[in-house]
């Protein structure tokens, strides 16, 4: 950690060109020649990437940022608020410290936090950025936090993990075993030191996968940002063995879209119909959560097919995704599409159809945008049918 990035022209000249193209700066003279160049443009390109995801870093003075990659990787947040609400005693230990988000919102909620980070100089750069962001609440432990637990032996309120996929597992299926640390492999191990364990992984693991390589899940969180899902949490607790609660959230600049709903509940029937007056896509969570039956008996609407997962109804009501008003409902056949679609302009999704939407697009020759909506689906019949619609949310 070189603190040297922390002078006061250095810092000015950083914050004066967020936002710059780095390969052109690079082509520039250091003005700082006692100071790594590549240094002071990672600063730059790093601090641009955590403007909109990490504010408060962003907004504090005399941050050090480590490679542009963590800034990637790390937590935005906004999912990270969400995570600490999940939390709440006296202490809390983050095995996967990282860049640290995660564990200045969790501090927030929980009166001790221990950070551990296995890269030394990470670590330095993160109780740095703490005492800039005035957090006092969390201490930091570099090296392997198997041996930092090991050695602090305490009982924890939480153990918190954001497990990563190791350079070996590239190409592979997803499993936890393939990542570090090896989760299922320690669970045993974790659980003697907490009853309760939060952990984080990313949203290409398959929620059935997760479930047959971890054992005691009460809740899952299915976290998504902006309609893109951005992690799924999967909460712990020992000796539990009860149903499984699945929780989609999607946060949204003005507000949150959440729908709940219990794993394997074989109550929650799905009533079929043919489209009505309107139609509803879900958000991506609930989209990623596979709870298409819960969302029909729920919300009390029609499902067009067991695959297509959209909804309709004759009365619109409130619903978390997007939402349409259907102007035409028609087969997908050559002389309905000459008439109603061929050398148009319209927004094309297709949902349990055999085509894809450029050989749609192709085929009748129909422009992206506008203001139609044209989902490409299959009835309950299943007759191929092409839905026109005007967005209303």
């Amino acid at each position: 950690m070189d603190l040297m990035i922390l002078d006061p022209k250095i810092q000015q000249f950083i914050n004066a060109n967020i936002g710059r193209s780095i390969s052109k700066l690079a082509l520039q003279k250091n003005p700082f020649p006692d100071v790594d160049w590549i240094s002071i443009l990672n600063q730059i390109e790093a601090k641009t990437k955590a403007k909109d995801k990490l504010p408060n870093w962003f907004t504090a003075k005399n941050i050090i940022y480590p490679s542009k990659i963590s800034i990637e990787q790390t937590s935005s947040e906004k999912t990270a608020s969400y995570k600490a609400s999940i939390v709440s005693g006296e202490n809390l230990i983050d095995l996967t410290g990282g860049l640290g988000v995660d564990d200045y919102f969790f501090a927030k909620q929980i009166k001790t936090v221990v950070h551990c980070e296995i890269n030394p100089e990470l670590s330095n750069i993160v109780k740095h950025n703490f005492e800039q962001l005035n957090v006092p609440n969390i201490t930091c432990y570099a090296g392997d936090s198997l041996a930092t637990l090991i050695s602090l032996n305490t009982k924890w309120d939480w153990i918190y993990i954001d497990p990563s996929r190791r350079n070996d597992a590239k190409g592979k299926v997803f499993m936890l075993r393939d990542c570090l640390p090896n989760v299922p492999e320690n669970l045993n191990f974790y659980f003697n030191n907490s009853n309760a364990i939060l952990i984080k992984t990313a949203p290409l693991l398959d929620i059935s996968a997760g479930l047959l390589e971890l054992q005691n899940v009460k809740t899952i969180h299915i976290v998504a940002l902006e309609n893109e899902v951005k992690e799924l949490l999967w909460e712990l607790y020992k000796g539990y063995s009860g149903n499984i609660t699945i929780k989609t959230v999607n946060l949204l600049k003005d507000k949150n879209e959440t729908f709940n709903f219990v794993l394997d509940d074989q109550t929650k029937l799905p009533v079929f119909g043919f489209p009505q007056k309107y139609l509803y896509e879900p958000n991506s969570a609930i989209m990623k959560s596979g709870g298409f039956d819960e969302v029909s008996s729920f919300y009390n609407l029609n499902k067009l097919h067991k695959h297509s997962h959209l909804y309709t109804s004759e009365n619109l009501i409130p619903f978390p995704g997007r939402v349409f008003e259907i102007q035409n409902a028609i087969p997908y056949s050559k002389t309905e599409m000459k008439t109603y679609l061929e050398n148009t302009q319209a927004n094309i999704t297709t949902r349990n159809f055999p085509d894809s939407v450029e050989s749609i697009r192709k085929k009748w020759k129909i422009k992206d945008g506008g203001n139609l909506y044209c989902f490409f689906t299959t009835d309950e019949n299943n007759h191929k049918i092409v839905l026109i619609c005007t967005k209303i949310k």
